[in-house]
């Protein structure tokens, strides 16, 4: 921030400052690869795919996935493949439209994610050690709230 204040005294960045910091958090975040999940062979994509069946307790198609985990239909679908294969998910396809496919957790799947969410926990507690009980609920509501205003406006801002 100081060297674009010595480059463009007059301009606010703030707003870098805020946003920088919540990627480079991610990053961050993203090169730890969350240990439990990575001894348990799952990316932290795979085990949202698999916790979205699971916490949502019922069958959900391709679509309601990607939407559920912000992901494209692209990658879900290739998530979908690979989880398939390891025994995780099944799919079963619609009685009144061949063409829409129901996704659910095998027992094999449900297993991994009961046996692996107290683990991943307790990693992620530890990744937050730094910040107090209320530093983290603060931390928490900020970017609940930016997240919702996001989720708001971000398409419109993208036009």
């Amino acid at each position: 921030m100081r060297q674009w204040q010595a480059v463009h005294p007059g301009l606010d960045t703030g707003p870098m400052e805020i946003i920088g910091r919540i990627n480079r958090c991610a990053a961050l975040l993203q090169q730890a690869e969350d240990a439990p999940l990575r001894r348990a062979g799952l990316s932290r994509p795979e085990f949202d795919l698999l916790g979205a069946l699971r916490r949502t307790g019922h069958e959900l198609t391709p679509g309601e996935l990607a939407r559920e985990t912000f992901s494209s239909g692209a990658a879900v679908t290739k998530r979908l493949r690979q989880l398939t294969e390891r025994g995780l998910v099944e799919r079963r396809g619609d009685s009144r439209d061949r063409r829409v496919v129901h996704l659910r957790l095998t027992e094999a799947g449900r297993e991994l994610v009961d046996g692996i969410l107290p683990a991943q926990l307790t990693y992620e507690t530890a990744v937050l050690s730094g910040l107090d009980g209320p530093e983290q609920g603060e931390l928490a509501a900020l970017l609940g709230e930016l997240l919702g205003q996001l989720e708001g406006r971000l398409g419109a801002l993208r036009s």
